[in-house]
């Protein structure tokens, strides 16, 4: 984490003090070298031993969940800033008014905003940070370090920019609202337990009397504020503008990194802090894993844009995680045995989805990228390689066999048949079939329909591009053929969680 915002700071004064011409070839070697540099510590701090107690006076968990959630977000960013790297995805001039004669110049003039690294780093900082807090002061910190960046990185596309200006107000407003609840539970919390340590909540929870209702209150605000950041039902209706609005390589990020984090905060606070309390938050817990699958499923359906499609199936995804997070157990194994399925399915659910908006960003046409499904048709007869990656990655979403999907979900399910979820996991079977109905639909469009005159054209990719392809496509089918290695590490990560 002092890597990354070191980095990020250094971000900071280069935009204050380099001339405007050197930045970009100053910003993209930090950012890829802090980014690696992190993961490399990340790397040997696993081989050196995974501590026993927090770090920062008590305030970071660094046991082996969190390492294995700062390994995944780490190469998450690495490879979202390879699509970053592409100035057409950014805006020339933010302060410029959409359409206007200053814009125009702007574009013109060959102006790039460079402060999209800077601002990339804090965001993944506050991801690593939000994943691993010990403390709820702390999470709430990191919540805010991640979200603020990311309004502003939200609003900086270049094409359709009211749309994208939209995109980032909304996603203000709503995470500004979300982040209110999750203090104002967080309050509750600690008058009920004279702490905000997660450790000294779970204390509490067999030793004070008498304030039951207090407790409640906040564990339902924190569930609001914590709920929202990985888009659960109902609290979803921002991730389809946001998604369609934002920069595909920022919504990539988002998409993965984001829900990595948020999904590592949702552990501590449901299982570490709240766990002897899961009587009380299961059954919510179960309606809205159910809610949030079906919406997700269904919703998709309808769409017409492949961004808010892929955004509908992220909450389906949402969904489908949140049973793990309910399949917890009485013992110590059983909880590492969902933990571990949970962190199996955010590893390959992010990697593939990064390659899935790369894909994306190659398509377009004069107002840019072409992400209307209409669009799509025929483009595996205009460019058979890329509709078939990305048909493959569509693929992997659905869960069928010998893609790495089908082993994520296949986890979950396990786990949560074994910890007694088995109407959930029904549930979760129905859902999947519902969405490899649009993923199928998509497939169809692109290679059994006639392809328009007018169609798109697939822009040539960059090397940066071209290799997020490859190696999202590539740890697909190598996770779908032979995921036990990192099944195998998952489960000595979540072997070493602070269980209460």
């Amino acid at each position: 984490m002092l890597v990354i915002f070191g980095a990020a700071i250094i971000g900071v004064l280069v935009e204050a003090f380099a001339p405007r011409y050197l930045r970009k070839s100053i910003h993209v070697p930090l950012t890829l070298l802090s980014t690696a540099g992190a993961f490399v510590l990340v790397i040997f701090q696993v081989i050196g031993g995974v501590p026993t107690t927090a770090a920062a006076m008590g305030a970071v968990a660094v046991d082996g969940p969190a390492l294995f959630f700062w390994g995944v977000i780490l190469v998450l960013s690495f490879v979202s800033v390879l699509l970053v790297i592409d100035d057409e995805h950014f805006v020339a001039s933010a302060a410029a008014v959409p359409g206007s004669a200053a814009e125009e110049e702007a574009e013109i003039s060959g102006g790039a905003h460079t402060e999209v690294y800077p601002l990339i780093l804090f965001a993944v900082g506050g991801m690593l940070l939000f994943a691993s807090s010990n403390d709820l002061l702390v999470m709430f910190v990191g919540l805010e370090v991640m979200s603020l960046p990311l309004y502003l990185l939200c609003g900086l596309a270049r094409r359709r920019r009211l749309l994208s200006q939209e995109a980032s107000m909304k996603y203000f407003l709503l995470g500004a609202f979300s982040s209110a609840f999750f203090l104002y539970g967080m309050a509750f919390v600690y008058g009920f337990a004279g702490s905000v340590d997660l450790s000294k909540i779970n204390d509490a929870l067999g030793t004070v009397g008498g304030l039951d209702t207090v407790l409640l209150i906040g564990l339902g605000l924190l569930g609001v504020g914590l709920l929202f950041k990985i888009g659960a039902a109902p609290f979803q209706a921002w991730k389809p503008d946001v998604y369609q609005g934002a920069p595909t390589p920022v919504t990539a990020l988002m998409a993965s990194g984001t829900l990595v984090a948020a999904f590592g905060a949702v552990l501590r606070v449901f299982w570490v802090a709240l766990g002897n309390l899961d009587w009380d938050w299961r059954p919510v817990m179960w309606g809205v894993a159910i809610l949030t699958m079906i919406v997700g499923a269904v919703l998709a359906i309808t769409q017409t844009d492949i961004k808010r499609m892929l955004a509908y199936s992220s909450i389906a995804h949402a969904g489908f995680l949140l049973i793990g997070v309910i399949a917890t157990s009485p013992d110590a194994e059983g909880n590492a045995t969902s933990l571990s399925a949970i962190m199996f399915y955010l590893l390959v659910y992010g990697i593939t989805t990064v390659g899935a908006f790369a894909v994306v960003t190659m398509v377009r046409d004069a107002g840019g990228e072409a992400t209307h499904l209409s669009r799509w048709a025929g483009l595996g007869r205009r460019s058979p390689m890329l509709a078939g990656v990305f048909a493959f990655f569509l693929l992997a979403f659905a869960g069928i066999p010998l893609t790495s999907g089908f082993f994520g979900k296949y986890a979950v399910f396990v786990a949560a048949v074994a910890n007694g979820a088995t109407p959930l996991v029904v549930v979760g079977v129905v859902s999947s079939a519902i969405a490899a109905f649009f993923y199928v639909r998509v497939i169809v469009l692109m290679f059994f329909s006639e392809p328009a005159a007018d169609g798109p054209t697939i822009a040539v990719p960059t090397a940066a591009t071209a290799a997020v392809i490859t190696l999202a496509a590539a740890v697909t089918v190598v996770l779908g053929v032979f995921p036990q290695p990192v099944l195998d590490l998952a489960d000595k990560a979540a072997s070493a969680l602070f269980i209460r």
